[in-house]
This record gives C-alpha cells, sequence and structure tokens, in this order.
C-alpha cells in the first residue's frame, strides 16, 4: 500500500505542470464566453385594467417561477410602446404592440426591432345604443363618438377603418372625442356618449362591463372580406350570440368583428437569449386559451410584422432548448453557453492528455539519465588521459552520487533502470580504484 501512495506521489508531482495548462484554458472559457443573460427586462404594457397590462402581470407571475423579474411600463397603448422601443435610452426592452404599427416606422427603425410573434386576438369592439339601428360607419357620424385615446391602438385602428370608409374624424371636432378605455366606457354608460371603440380580448372586465349592459348593442362588420382586402394586419372574427355573456345574450345574434394581433416586439437591448424564456411563459399564460384564441394556439408567428428573431423561429420549430426542459433557467443558459465552447476545449486536451504517457515517462526517465552525463564525461577523460591529475576527487564526487542516488525515488516500473545506474556508477568507481592503485604502484 506504502508503495503504491508512493507511486501516486511521484506521478502527480511529475504532472503538476498540467495544474497551470489546464488553469490557464479554463480561465480562457471563463474569458470568451458570453455573459450570463439578465434576469430582468422592462416591457412596456398598456394603460391600467386594459388587456396589455392583465397580459402582462400573468407573464410577470410565471416568469417570477423561474427567477426572472418582469418589470411593467404601464403606458398609453401601442403607439406609445412602440416610442419606447425606439428611444436610444434602451429602458423599455420588449414591449405590446398592435399588428399594423410597423407600417408607421420607417426602415432604419424597423431594423432596430424584432417580433417575438402574435400572443393573443384583440378584437375591436364598436357599442353604441340599442335604441339605435347602426349598420355602417356611416351612421355614426350623427352621434356622440369616442374614438380612441391619442397614441393608443385603439385609435389607430379607428382611424383606419373610417378611413377607409371616406370618414375623417377631424371633421366632426364637436362630437368625436378621441378618449378611451375607461374613461370612454364611463361617459357611455352615462350616457354621455353615444358610442365607444374599444380594443381587448373578451375577458377583458372593461369589455365584459360593456356587453353585460342591455342598453348598448355590438356593431356588426358583416363587410369583413372588403376590410381584410384593404388592412391585412386585420382579420375577420365570428363571435356567436351569447359568447361575451350568456347571461345578457350579448351579442343578440352572431356577428363579425376585426381583430388585429397583440404582437410582442423587442429592440436591440433585449438579450436573446430570454426569447425562448419569455415565449414559453407566454404559451403557459395562453395554454387554456380565451372566448376567441383556441387553447395552445399563441403564442405564434403569424401574422409577420417586424422581422421575426431568428431565436423565437427556433423555439416555434423546436420548443425550449433542450437543458432548459430540465433544468432552471439561470443554470441551463450558463450551460448552453459553456457547452459552445466544450468541442474547441476537447480539441486542445485531447493531444494535450495524449501527450502525458510520453511527457510522464520522459520526466521520469530523465530523472536516471541525469546521472549518466557525468559518467560519459568520465569515460572520456579516461580514454584521453586526462584523469590522473583529479583521481581523488572524481572518486569523492562519485561516491557523493551514489549516497544522492540512494534517495532518488521512481515508480516502481522503472526499478529497473534506476538499479542499471546504481550498477554502473558502481562500475565506473570500480574502475576509477582500479586506476589509482596502478597509479600508486607504478
Amino acid at each position: 500500500m506504502r508503495r503504491i501512495l508512493l507511486d501516486m506521489k511521484i506521478m502527480l508531482l511529475a504532472n503538476l505542470w498540467l495544474v497551470p495548462v489546464l488553469a490557464g484554458l479554463t480561465g480562457a472559457v471563463f474569458y470568451l464566453v458570453a455573459p450570463p443573460p439578465p434576469m430582468s427586462a422592462v416591457m412596456a404594457t398598456g394603460s391600467e385594467g386594459g388587456g396589455y397590462a392583465q397580459f402582462g402581470e400573468k407573464l410577470k407571475a410565471v416568469l417570477a417561477k423561474q427567477g426572472f423579474e418582469l418589470i411593467l411600463y404601464p403606458s398609453k397603448g401601442s403607439k406609445e410602446n412602440l416610442q419606447l422601443l425606439l428611444e436610444e435610452s434602451g429602458e423599455v426592452q420588449l414591449g405590446l404592440l398592435q399588428s399594423g404599427l410597423e407600417r408607421e416606422v420607417d426602415s432604419p427603425q424597423a431594423q432596430k426591432l424584432q417580433s417575438l410573434g402574435s400572443i393573443y386576438q384583440e378584437p375591436f369592439w364598436l357599442f353604441y345604443p340599442a335604441d339605435r339601428n347602426i349598420d355602417r360607419l356611416e351612421d355614426l357620424l350623427q352621434l356622440r363618438f369616442a374614438y380612441g385615446t391619442e397614441g393608443s391602438g385603439t385609435q389607430t385602428i379607428s382611424q383606419e377603418l373610417l378611413r377607409t370608409n371616406g370618414i375623417l374624424p377631424a371633421d366632426y371636432p364637436t362630437t368625436w372625442q378621441a378618449i378611451g378605455g375607461k374613461r370612454a366606457a364611463k361617459a357611455l354608460l352615462e350616457k354621455e356618449l353615444d358610442a365607444g371603440v374599444f380594443v381587448g380580448p373578451a375577458e377583458s372586465p372593461l369589455i365584459q362591463q360593456l356587453a353585460a349592459n342591455p342598453q348598448l348593442r355590438l356593431f356588426d362588420f358583416h363587410r369583413t372580406q372588403a376590410y381584410e382586402a384593404r388592412l391585412p394586419y386585420l382579420r375577420g372574427v365570428a363571435v356567436g350570440e351569447g359568447l361575451l355573456n350568456l347571461q345578457a345574450n350579448s351579442p343578440r345574434q352572431d356577428i363579425h368583428t376585426l381583430t388585429p394581433m397583440a404582437t410582442l416586439v423587442v429592440n436591440e437591448e433585449f438579450n436573446s437569449a430570454l426569447t425562448a424564456l419569455i415565449l414559453h411563459a407566454a404559451r403557459e399564460v395562453m395554454q387554456d386559451g380565451t372566448l376567441l384564441d383556441a387553447p395552445g394556439a399563441f403564442p405564434n408567428p403569424q401574422p409577420k410584422t417586424f422581422t421575426t428573431s431568428e431565436d423565437a423561429e427556433r423555439y416555434y420549430k423546436n420548443g425550449l432548448p433542450l437543458l432548459q426542459r430540465y433544468l432552471p433557467f439561470r443554470i441551463a443558459s450558463l450551460a448552453d453557453r459553456y457547452i459552445i465552447l466544450l468541442i474547441p476545449l476537447l480539441m486542445v486536451l485531447f493531444p494535450l492528455l495524449k501527450a502525458i504517457g510520453p511527457l510522464y515517462r520522459w520526466r521520469i526517465r530523465a530523472r536516471i539519465y541525469r546521472w549518466y552525463k557525468h559518467l560519459r564525461e568520465i569515460d572520456r577523460q579516461i580514454d584521453n588521459g586526462t584523469l590522473a591529475d583529479h583521481l581523488d576527487s572524481e572518486i569523492a564526487q562519485l561516491e557523493q552520487m551514489q549516497d544522492q542516488l540512494a534517495k532518488v525515488e521512481v515508480p516502481l516500473s522503472y526499478s529497473s533502470e534506476l538499479y542499471d545506474l546504481h550498477v554502473h556508477l558502481r562500475y565506473v568507481i570500480e574502475r576509477l580504484h582500479t586506476l589509482r592503485q596502478q597509479q600508486q604502484s607504478s
């Protein structure tokens, strides 16, 4: 056992050179690998109580399970979210935008933004008094009408729909108001307004509140194909009788409405390593679907708005990265980065490890063979006849070497070479003793 431990000690000491080499390679890996992704991000949502804000709160709760902090940035809506994403400060890294807003961004700015896909449908709802007969948008001209808050996606769609019908809100400054959300709903319920438009999921408390009011009715966009042809970022969706509220039977008959998509857009400040995490959390939020969205239908890469992120495309094709399926995000993301450098590291280590055996043998034998240098020098002096003047000092030096050699330790497998050196050294010493005797007798 003692011999085995001694051999192991010798082997470790002989290969100590590996320590700085491996330390250097490990340091290079940590230096070259990309830093870990941040564990927080800021997302622009929308007004309090709106569909964007509700989705943001649900997404935040799901991400918190992975230790990720999603900071919600309230705004007036899609247009302000777009402006926040384009700001140089980079305070906001991702935001919810209404499909169609991409048309308002010029090419240089559009290159700064990427889409992670659509998150859910956000239908366009037009409520008007139940005692009125509203068949076309032209019928709104004589009504007190709210067409959406300035800077909101609701106003953007309203203006586009009205424009396709040859109507400009600016032509009706006394009766049409640029308000929306809770403010418009309150005015509508208190009959300060006759009609108003709202954009949001069918489950939105605001939409549910209006749908439950028997004095209000939903407008039927029965010419959906005509609108889709002119506004391709919208699509028609059927809303069955009673879908919004069975008790109030709202709507009172099958109708059609138009819907853009709530899309998740990121800017250059967003860390792409977070893409799969965000999309998977969004999928968990939407896993049960909505009144209008089938379970598992969102998120998805359609419709195309801004250029879809490569990481998002990869997620839609393959799902979560392998390690993220079994490990917490923080650990999996770190492992992903080190695995990338593992192949080149192995390419360096493989020949290095192959060299360990020959280098080890060379280092052990070097402990033995270095003694032969002096023995060969003595042989030359004997042959040249130049040893006679310092014969005694050479004998003393060789005997001292013999004592030192007794302390040399080598693995058991190299003992034969060590014993050969002992024999050769003794042979040279005896040969010098013979020469000294011959010198004294003469």
